[in-house]
């Protein structure tokens, strides 16, 4: 009888205790690989903005930003981001800005992408950019509508 009592307070302990911590996202707030735990697939995000296209990191320059790894081409870029990251990490943690305007999360690939207002916005694939380009506006304004929730699905 007495294992019954204190099993049932521990449960009832360990209930509340729970009841109190905050609540924690399901999904990872910034998109990584999960190969190699790098943002942008190692990708460089400074480099949208300087080179208007995407490029490698170099493993030599890297920097970490919202529990993830961030790679880049140069020390410059690196040190740019590092002073600034919310002017160079894209939109919705890296995660398509398609799937995050429907309330969803997906991979993406860094060949799919767009500076709309000195934001970089990743999408899953040439056929999602595509759907996405169709109301950029439109599409931007759901996603942060959605942004973050649609982490804790």
């Amino acid at each position: 009888m007495r294992k019954s009592v204190l099993g049932g307070a521990l449960l009832a302990f360990a209930l509340a205790s729970q009841a109190m911590m905050p609540a924690v996202a399901k999904t990872p707030a910034v998109y990584v690989n999960p190969k190699n735990h790098l943002a942008i697939g190692g990708y460089d995000p400074v480099a949208y903005f300087k080179q208007a296209m995407p490029v490698s990191g170099d493993a030599r320059f890297t920097a970490n930003y919202q529990g993830a790894t961030w790679r880049f081409a140069s020390a410059a870029n690196r040190d740019a981001f590092i002073k600034n990251p919310q002017a160079y990490a894209p939109q919705f943690g890296g995660y398509c800005a398609l799937a995050v305007s429907e309330g969803a999360t997906a991979k993406t690939e860094p060949e799919n992408w767009k500076i709309v207002d000195g934001k970089l916005y990743l999408n899953y694939s040439d056929k999602a950019q595509e759907i996405w380009e169709k109301d950029i506006p439109g599409n931007i304004a759901l996603g942060h509508k959605n942004w973050p929730a649609v982490l804790d699905k």
